[in-house]
């Protein structure tokens, strides 16, 4: 079967590899599509942290169940299926606490092992989700915004609570929906004028900030001079991560959804006079999956516009260069097999 190899940073192969091989509490599935995130990036550039080469990418899966045993979870041969790429030990002191997120011996796939980017796959049960209420694409995107979902969720946001979310990509898309979801009052920050406008449309935004026109002026003004409950940065940039501790009110929080392959510095003196708290969200747990799918299921997510560049399995090695571009617009690649 096909697969695509990153050898090496921005080398990307098209090899022949085996079959995996049905074994105990496992399902085959047939890969459907695949989506495109910044970890893939990031990997392909030679910038993602805890990655070895040569790894097939890919984690943002939709596929069709080709083989499986008996299952207590319902799956059958023939069901569409969307994957959980985090694969926890189950006995750590996280595990133990139903933090499977944050496993201590975390193997992400596509970045740890294996991912999906080849013809089929072998996954644990556990880890599908059965989505025969939803299409390809929406099923292929469940993960990455579930990134956001769970961020949203861990920060403990409340109705009405005012949030900045900085970085209009797709992560902080996905925390955008979750927040006005929730009822809360969403305001988007970044530097690119054309992905704020789009986020403002997409996830029915109050207000959109540009970084470099002024940003604590403009909260200052918008919040009447309180400053946003919670600030989510979901850039991965360490300067933009650090800026971050302006944003928040007093008393208020400020979440790294992102991830960077660098030290964070901050002013004490800002951190302890604010009272903040600052916390890590890492990935997302069955919970996230299944609040999203409501979301799709209910009309919440619009996934059409969401998606916004399309890929066969054999020209991605030809078109992923080119989704690095900014100007490319690219929200969200999508691969079909």
């Amino acid at each position: 079967m096909k697969a695509i190899v990153c050898e090496e940073p921005r080398v990307f192969k098209l090899i022949n590899q085996e079959r995996p091989q049905l074994e105990k509490d496992t399902a085959l599935v047939n890969i459907k599509r695949i989506g495109v995130c910044g970890t893939d990036l990031h990997a392909f550039t030679g910038n993602q942290p805890f990655f070895e080469y040569p790894r097939i990418l890919g984690h943002e899966l939709a596929g069709v169940i080709e083989s499986i045993g008996n299952n207590p979870y319902g799956l059958k041969q023939g069901d569409q299926v969307s994957v959980i790429p985090y694969m926890e030990c189950g006995k750590c002191i996280a595990c133990k606490q139903g933090l499977t997120n944050c496993c201590t011996h975390m193997r992400v796939m596509g970045v740890h092992f294996d991912g999906g980017m080849t013809e089929q796959i072998s996954v644990p049960c556990d880890h599908l989700i059965k989505t025969n209420a939803l299409t390809l694409d929406q099923s292929a995107i469940l993960e990455p915004l579930s990134i956001g979902a769970h961020a949203v969720r861990r920060s403990n946001l409340q109705k009405d609570d005012v949030t900045l979310v900085i970085g209009a990509g797709p992560i902080g898309l996905g925390v955008m929906q979750a927040a006005k979801q929730k009822g809360a009052k969403v305001i988007a920050m970044d530097m690119n004028d054309e992905r704020l406008a789009f986020s403002k449309q997409w996830a029915n935004l109050d207000y959109s900030i540009n970084v470099l026109n002024g940003p604590v002026e403009q909260l200052m003004n918008i919040t009447n001079g309180d400053m946003p409950n919670i600030v989510y940065d979901a850039t991965g940039n360490s300067k933009s991560m650090m800026d971050a501790f302006r944003y928040p009110a007093n008393g208020g929080k400020l979440v790294y959804v992102g991830l960077v392959k660098s030290d964070i510095t901050f002013s004490d003196p800002l951190f302890h006079s604010k009272e903040l708290t600052l916390m890590a969200s890492r990935n997302a747990t069955k919970e996230d999956f299944n609040f999203v799918m409501e979301s799709i299921e209910s009309g919440f997510i619009d996934e059409k516009s969401f998606i916004t560049h399309r890929s066969t399995f054999d020209d991605l090695p030809n078109k992923f260069k080119n989704w690095l571009k900014p100007e490319s617009g690219v929200v969200k690649g999508m691969i079909e097999i």
